[in-house]
């Protein structure tokens, strides 16, 4: 039992690292994953890595509620950054939405419980389907992977330094919003031309009942430029996948000093 104790402790430090990860992080933490699923991975995830972890033996003392503590913080935070870069999806799919004159339309979203964009639901869904095909929950396992490399079990806290975490938070939001500002500009700028080609039609033709005609206008020629620059949003999608591998790296290596 004694020999015994060294391994539930370890396995314990990594459920719970897994475990919080799983809390936050895209796609794992959708409600479409029924939890018991979610927990089931979670427990097979932690057995696996500690039989391949090179993790040293750490006591059942005081010092590990502080490690347990630690375990559930980096989890969280690495999760949490992900979830921000992911976000930006929707936000792209917000402001067309709003071009378009969808905004009104918003529904709940079943995988997060939210209210979304319709177009930023879509978008989200898109994805999400694209990540699974480019294997992209095969990298985020392997961040989790990784992660022990730069914050290992024993260390009791990790280094939030002077501020550099929160600095790289704030440029990978800004890096994110730059990117969805980009997938969403070419429909916002033509649907902008589309306002002003109505705006000039409605002060020459008065008679027109610009308000009328204007939504479905607006939502063809929305849906023909989304048609058009599919290739591109995808494109921007990947490159917003390079995005999140590298703020997760960044972070693990300023967390672990």
């Amino acid at each position: 039992m004694e020999a015994f104790l060294p391994f539930v402790s370890v396995y314990l430090l990594v459920l719970t690292r897994i475990a919080a990860f799983f809390v936050t992080m895209p796609l794992f933490s959708y409600r479409a994953i029924p939890p018991v699923m979610r927990i089931g991975i979670a427990v097979l995830l932690s057995w696996v890595l500690v039989f391949t972890l090179d993790a040293p033996q750490v006591d059942i003392n005081g010092e590990y509620i502080l490690l347990v503590l630690k375990e559930a913080v980096i989890g969280l935070s690495i999760g949490v950054i992900a979830f921000i870069v992911m976000a930006a999806i929707q936000v792209a799919g917000g402001l067309i939405d709003f071009q378009m004159g969808f905004a009104i339309a918003n529904v709940i979203d079943p995988q997060t419980g939210t209210q979304s964009p319709l177009l930023g639901q879509f978008f989200n869904s898109l994805a999400l389907l694209l990540l699974l095909a480019v294997n992209g929950h095969h990298v985020l396992l392997d961040g989790m992977f990784y992660s022990y490399q730069f914050l290992p079990i024993d260390q009791v806290w990790p280094h939030f330094g002077n501020g550099d975490a929160a600095h790289l938070v704030l440029r990978t939001v800004a890096a994110v919003f730059a990117i969805s500002f980009q997938m969403a500009i070419p429909i916002v700028a033509t649907l902008f031309l589309v306002d002003l080609a109505l705006g000039i039609t409605a002060r020459t033709v008065p008679q027109l009942n610009i308000f009328v005609i204007g939504f479905p206008i607006k939502i063809g020629v929305g849906f023909l430029v989304l048609f058009i620059m599919g290739s591109v949003i995808v494109a921007m999608m990947q490159k917003i996948f390079e995005v999140m591998s590298i703020s997760m790296r960044d972070l693990m290596v300023l967390l672990g000093g």
